[in-house]
């Protein structure tokens, strides 16, 4: 089993192959539901409710295509067809969420609100993932040696 280490934080290839495939049949979920069956709940729904749920639907893209990206980041570290320094750039992290609205959620069909909610914990676990390696590189002592060199020139 391969591991890798972002500024010492250690993700296993296994942990990221779940996630990563766990992300996959989500968003295919979400596609089948929300292009397809999904058409009859909403054509159910009163129009501004059908505005919410359209919203819903790209909040929920947004948030698998966000963890995908970044699962897809994490991949390429063990790979080494990235630096894990570079894997922490702001641009390569997982960025903030598609907050969904609570109350609008509730009003949803429950096919649709089951899958805000499945991909809303999915990126939760994502991020505290993120926040773990981020975490871990900013104490680690090679970061801190960087961070006195950079400031020093």
């Amino acid at each position: 089993m391969s591991m890798f280490s972002q500024g010492g934080a250690r993700l296993t290839r296994r942990v990221i192959d779940a996630h990563y495939v766990e992300a996959m049949v989500l968003a295919d979920e979400a596609r089948g539901y929300f292009d397809q069956a999904g058409r009859d709940d909403r054509s159910q729904l009163d129009p501004a409710l059908r505005v919410s749920f359209a919203c819903e639907s790209l909040k929920v893209t947004t948030r698998l295509m966000h963890v995908i990206a970044w699962l897809l980041t994490q991949r390429a570290v063990d790979a080494g067809e990235i630096a894990s320094d570079a894997a922490l750039s702001p641009s390569r992290r997982l960025g903030a969420p598609a907050i969904s609205d609570d109350d609008v959620v509730a009003q949803l069909p429950d096919r649709a609100r089951d899958i805000v909610a499945a991909s809303s914990e999915l990126f939760d676990r994502i991020a505290r993932l993120d926040a773990e390696l981020g975490r871990e590189a900013q104490d680690s002592p090679v970061h801190a040696l960087h961070a006195k060199l950079s400031g020093a020139f």
